[in-house]
Parts: C-alpha cells; structure tokens; sequence
C-alpha cells in the first residue's frame, strides 16, 4: 500500500465556557485533550479536519477553550474546520485565525483533493446551498479523487439523529453523481463511526462518519444518550494509486 496523504478528522467537540463542564456527564474538554493526546502519538498525520460543533453552550469562551486545547497539546499540523448546527462561522473564522488553523476548503495533494462542504443551516438539521454546490463543483480537478467532508450526514443513519440531517438529501446525492471522481464522503453530527453506502444511479459511494471527541450516542435510544463508548477520531490515507484506506480510533 502506496500512502500519500493522511487525513486525521475530529468532530462533535460540544464545549463550553469552562474546562469543568460536561455534556451527559462526561468532561468533553478533557476528552478532547485525550483525542489530540492520542493524533499526537501517530507516526504521520499530513492535516486534521474539524467537522464542527465545537460549542455546546454557544460562548465566546468555549472556542477559546478549544484553540487552548490544541496549543496545549502543541498540535502544529495544519488543522481545517467547518461549521457544525451548533456553531457561528464568524466565531469560528475569529477565533480560529491562526496556526495551526487554516481557513481553506480545499486541500490539494498531486493526486487528491479534500473538499470542506458547509451545510449548517437556520436548524439542527442541514441545507447545502446552491451557491455551496456551486462552489465545491468549481473546485474540482477531475483528473484528481476527492475526499468530501462535511458536517451533516445526508443518507440516513437508523436512529433519532435522522430527524437533524441533511434536508435535501437526493439533490445531494445527484451532485455527487455527477461527479465520478468523487470517491468517498465523511460526516460529523451523528456521534458514531458508521460506515453507510450512498446508492447513486451509478455507483455506490460510502458515507464514513466520524466519532465525537466527546460522546458517541447511543443508537437504539430513541432521544439522545450516549452509550459506553469513549471519544474518538478517525483517519483517511490517501494512496498516490488513487485508494482510500480509513480506521476509526476509540480511546
């Protein structure tokens, strides 16, 4: 196996103002320190990808606590990020303004492109717009594989988070239709590492979605829970052949 790129994604923070506060009785703080401890000790990491909710409590003091979390753990490879439901880009665009956070959405390598598409919305649940399609449409090198990353899942998980993902799932799904160089899609929002194949008219592409940094939810509970799982990560290696390899990490 040819590895090129390594793609580490981290999502679902859900901080607040404080180091001390938790979110159905767990530190997420601490478990974030645990999560970058963890990406930390790996042999190569090429970026880190955040795909939002990084506040649970909406404060100007929770993103901080999360550039803390990242200067404290002296993480100084390239981080990424995208908005979740819970999360105000202009925060995010302020207070994530310098290295090791980048404000990009593509990521060029010789033979990949990572694509950053926001779909936050007015609600929990999640609208990718025209002007976004648009824009991720334009930055495609077909000559290249693309690995697109977003915040909502847009097929259905099985569980209660289904009521909080992407609402124009189909018109999603024909965008990544059109566009056969697009080899894999990875979400945040659903709190679990679930593997979920998208059916196209022509080809079956996989949804990979990431744990949380701070709970993973409980997916036969039919309102949020979270089960006995610890946080997480997950990384994506990027062949110069054009394979794409991925491994979920629970701590």
């Amino acid at each position: 196996m040819s590895k090129e790129f390594i793609v580490v994604q981290i999502s679902d923070s859900h901080l607040f103002a404080d180091t001390s506060g938790l979110h159905h009785d767990t530190n997420v703080y601490q478990n974030l320190i645990k999560v970058l401890q963890s990406i930390k000790q790996l042999p190569h990491v090429d970026i880190i990808v955040f795909t939002g909710d990084l506040t649970q409590d909406h404060t100007d003091a929770s993103y901080q606590l999360f550039v803390q979390a990242f200067y404290a753990c002296e993480i100084i490879t390239p981080v990424y990020y995208l908005a979740g439901n819970h999360d105000e880009p202009k925060l995010l665009n302020h207070h994530l303004a310098s290295a090791p956070f980048c404000p990009e959405n593509v990521i060029e390598t010789k033979h990949w492109q990572i694509l950053l598409m926001e779909s936050k919305s007015e609600t929990p649940a999640g609208e990718v717009t025209q002007q976004q399609f648009s824009q991720v449409a334009n930055a495609i090198n077909a000559k290249k594989s693309q690995l697109l990353l977003m915040h909502h899942h847009p097929v259905d998980a099985g569980f209660f988070i289904d009521q909080h993902g992407l609402n124009n799932q189909q018109q999603f799904c024909d965008f990544i239709d059109a566009f056969p160089s697009i080899a894999a899609v990875g979400c945040g929002h659903i709190h679990q590492a679930l593997t979920l194949p998208m059916t196209l008219t022509k080809r079956i592409v996989n949804l990979y979605s990431c744990p949380a940094t701070s709970i993973q939810f409980d997916v036969i509970s039919a309102t949020a829970a979270k089960n006995s799982q610890g946080p997480g990560f997950r990384q994506f290696i990027l062949t110069a052949d054009k394979q794409l390899f991925t491994d979920v990490t629970f701590i």
